[in-house]
Order: structure tokens, then C-alpha cells, then sequence
């Protein structure tokens, strides 16, 4: 598709006018966020210069060994939106607890952010695709942040986006209107509108989940499992398996040729593996607003009750007629799911 060459921040000042109420808060929220992840980018495509690939010696709380740019990732992220001061505090999967900014200016800090700053990122030592992924919610109390500014549900998301790094970087976001795409132009430094009005298609013929744990999943995904391999030309089967270990990679992949990520429940995680918060949430409202459907097996994702920061959920998500069919396999094998 031949880039419009207008710059994100052009698009998003445009855009303000679908928030009759906004005073550009979130606008200005949104290029925080792009300008970290062009530092964050920056980084990443130096890293096997900069030292600053492997691990630390740290521990999240997800009991997951932090890598190097996990950390910088992190950090800078925090920064750009402590200095933006639209957000009054960060929920994410690097930190334990959230991060709070005591003193937003007046009238400022309506924002809250949960982010998983690096996804992935144990794949950048190979060179492998990673990406960061963000959810924004309008913050509930004026005064002090309460619990519930934090553990908000996905319905309540006023918008979500992601940026996958990779053979060109991209951002791409939804305020509830649509999902737009932008890549990087490396010579002018910005973000520049290449995938307008994204939608996926209905159907597509790549189904990606880690097929290494195929004997710890119920019997349902592995019914949905052999659909997915079987012959059957009229409706294009056997599909593709395509999987890359990294969320942002798989999802972007399937937004724009129409596919189907798993991450289920198994044995050993019942409750399913990924974040809702700043995971699961962020990528049902995009691929909503891209015509897609987004489950844990059971339950619309952005349904779901947020009840603690780093909550895990199972994880069907891409074009709707695939997801459909696996939410078949799931209600027909509904003893075994559940047991």
C-alpha cells in the first residue's frame, strides 16, 4: 500500500476531532508513547553494539529472568510519560507494584497506562521480531489513585496499540475508531501512515500457538489443532502453522493476512499464561476494531473482571470465522476444558 506520508502526530491531531470533550490530553498522550518507542527502537537496533543484550540478574514478578532491554524498555517508556504528565501512573509487567507520579500538573494526570514494554524480548539475542504493547484507560478518581483507577475492565480501554520491531518499525493503535498503521521512516525520524483503516480478513489460513505443549492442552484445542491440519480444499485446509514465540510478531502477522493465535489453558496453567491486563486487554479492542474476535475460550476478553494487576488469561484471538470454529471445539469438548 503506497504511505500517505502523513506523520502520526498530523494523524492524531486530526483525529482529535472524533473526542468533542477532549482538551488534547490524549493526543499528546499518544506521542509520548511514540517518541519513547523510537528510543526504545533506537536500542534495539544497536543492541549487539550497545552490550546490552541478556539477561540481568533480576526476577519480574512473573518469576521470568529480565532481560537488559526489558529494563531500558521499561524505564524509558516510564520516563516519557512521567514528562508528558498526561498519566498519572503505569501498570506494568516489569514492576511489581504500579508506578505512581505524586504531582501531575494541575488539570493533567487523566491518563492511566498499562504497558508490557517488551514483548518478547528474550528473542532479541536471535534477531527475532519484539514489540511493546499498551493499553489506556481515563483515570476514575480525581483525587488520590484508588484500586479501582487500576483494575479497570477492557471495555472501559479509551485506547490500545502496539509497536513491533522488526524488519521496519510499526505502531499502530485505536482510539475506539478504527486501527491505523504507521512505520517508521528512518531517514525523517517519524512515524508515517502506511496501513489505514486495518482490518483483518474474516478468514485466514495460519493458526499460531506453541505446538511444544500440545500434550498439556485440553482436548478441545487439540481437536481445533487437527481441524486446522486436516485436507480439506474447499475450505483451504490444511492451514499454516506459523508460530514466533513472540505475541506483537504473531498478532501483526495474522492482523494483515488473517490467522488465529492460541495461548490456552493447559496443564500447569489453568488460568492460561498471558497478562490480561497489559496484554490480552489491549490486543481484543485492536483486533475488534479491525473485525476480529477475541476470547479466553469462554468469554468475550474484554468482558473479563480485571481483579489484580498481573492476572492471567487463556488467549483466542484473530479472524472471526476461526475463532468461531475453535469456540465450537471448545463448547463441544466443554467436559474436558473445564476439568
Amino acid at each position: 500500500m503506497k504511505p500517505q506520508f502523513k506523520t502520526l502526530d498530523q494523524f492524531i491531531i486530526e483525529k482529535q476531532a472524533d473526542f468533542p470533550n477532549a482538551k488534547g490530553e490524549l493526543s499528546r498522550l499518544l506521542r509520548d508513547l511514540g517518541i519513547a518507542a523510537k528510543v526504545v527502537n533506537r536500542e534495539i537496533n544497536r543492541a549487539g553494539l550497545a552490550g546490552v543484550l541478556g539477561e540481568t540478574d533480576c526476577v519480574n514478578i512473573q518469576g521470568e529472568c529480565q532481560q537488559r532491554l526489558d529494563v531500558y524498555a521499561n524505564e524509558q517508556f516510564i520516563t516519557a510519560l512521567k514528562r508528558g504528565s498526561e498519566c498519572s501512573a503505569v501498570v506494568s509487567e516489569e514492576n511489581d507494584e504500579p508506578v505512581i507520579f505524586d504531582s501531575p500538573l494541575p488539570g493533567k494526570g487523566s491518563y492511566i497506562v498499562a504497558i508490557d514494554p517488551l514483548d518478547g524480548s528474550s528473542n532479541i539475542d536471535v534477531n527475532v521480531g519484539v514489540g511493546t504493547i499498551f493499553s489506556i484507560y481515563r483515570r476514575v478518581n480525581s483525587s488520590a489513585i484508588k484500586p479501582h483507577d487500576l483494575l479497570q475492565d477492557g471495555n472501559q480501554q479509551v485506547a490500545a496499540g502496539y509497536v513491533i520491531y522488526g524488519s521496519s518499525t510499526m505502531l499502530v493503535y485505536t482510539t475506539g475508531n478504527g486501527v491505523n498503521g504507521f512505520t517508521l521512516d528512518p531517514f525523517l525520524g517519524e512515524f508515517c501512515l502506511s496501513y489505514p483503516d486495518m482490518m483483518i480478513p474474516d478468514q485466514g489460513r495460519i493458526y499460531s500457538v506453541n505446538e511444544g505443549n500440545y500434550n498439556r492442552f485440553p482436548e478441545s484445542v487439540k481437536q481445533y489443532i487437527r481441524y486446522c491440519q486436516e485436507e480439506d480444499q474447499p475450505t483451504g485446509r490444511p492451514y499454516s502453522s506459523r508460530y514466533i514465540g513472540s505475541l506483537v510478531a504473531d498478532f501483526h502477522r495474522n492482523l494483515i493476512k488473517g490467522g488465529i493465535f492460541i495461548y490456552p489453558p493447559m496443564i500447569g496453567a489453568p488460568n492460561g499464561k498471558l497478562r490480561l491486563v497489559y496484554e490480552c486487554n489491549p490486543m481484543a479492542m485492536i483486533i475488534e476494531q479491525a473485525g476480529g474476535v477475541a476470547s479466553d475460550g469462554q468469554t468475550r476478553i474484554l468482558d473479563l473482571e480485571v481483579r489484580g494487576l498481573h492476572q492471567r488469561s487463556a488467549l483466542f484471538i484473530g479472524s472471526k470465522a476461526m475463532v468461531k470454529k475453535a469456540m465450537e471445539m471448545i463448547e463441544l469438548y466443554s467436559e474436558v476444558y473445564q476439568s
